[in-house]
């Protein structure tokens, strides 16, 4: 995994780990926390916690198969067949074993936005939602591009093998600016939650 991926993973960490200790401490007291009237704001930073989990586990599965796509990359300019599609089944079956908890989180986020909560920690959670929802997007296009080469990299077929490098390029693409959009709605729910805080103190 890279770090700036790992670091979309770790900041989903940090800000639940925040969020539920600023929800904690508004449940014991009759005033307004960072993101206002507690309501159902403890039992919505709870499931933020649980959505949380799952994205751990996806950090470790990514975790352990760190450097999959650099060694796609060697067995396909080496023309290696077996090498090539050994590593995109192990890439194929790590997606869809990190689809599941994905989805989980997802529905986490989701119900947690449909409680009553402060309407600044609902746009925090469906910036999440999004950015979770567009990280699931790009790790789809990288099965895509996975399964291709599975099913149909052969070095001795020219065109064949020339053509699966295209749509496997293709997809490794859109997969890079789909997490890319993914990080930047990250980003804006760290950045709103910073100015909430910032306002609080004021």
């Amino acid at each position: 995994m890279s770090k700036r991926l790992r670091t979309t993973f770790l900041t989903m960490a940090l800000a639940a780990g925040y969020l539920l200790a600023s929800c904690k401490s508004s449940a014991n007291s009759p005033g307004s926390s960072i993101f206002g009237p507690a309501d159902q704001t403890a039992q919505a930073a709870e499931l933020v916690v649980q959505a949380n989990q799952d994205l751990q586990k996806i950090k470790v599965l990514y975790e352990e198969n760190e450097g999959k796509r650099i060694e796609i990359k060697k067995a396909m300019e080496a023309n290696d067949t077996e090498a090539a599609k050994r590593i995109a089944n192990e890439v194929e079956k790590l997606i869809n074993d990190g689809a599941t908890s994905a989805n989980d989180a997802i529905d986490k986020l989701q119900k947690a936005q449909e409680m009553e909560i402060n309407d600044d920690y609902r746009e925090y959670l469906r910036l999440k939602e999004q950015s979770l929802k567009l990280e699931a997007e790009a790790f789809d296009y990288y099965r895509q591009a996975a399964k291709i080469l599975n099913e149909n990299f052969d070095p001795k077929d020219t065109a064949k093998r020339d053509k699966v490098k295209v749509d496997f390029k293709d997809l490794s693409d859109k997969y890079l600016e789909t997490m890319e959009r993914a990080r930047d709605y990250s980003h804006r729910a760290n950045e709103l939650a910073k100015e909430v805080a910032v306002r609080e103190q004021n």
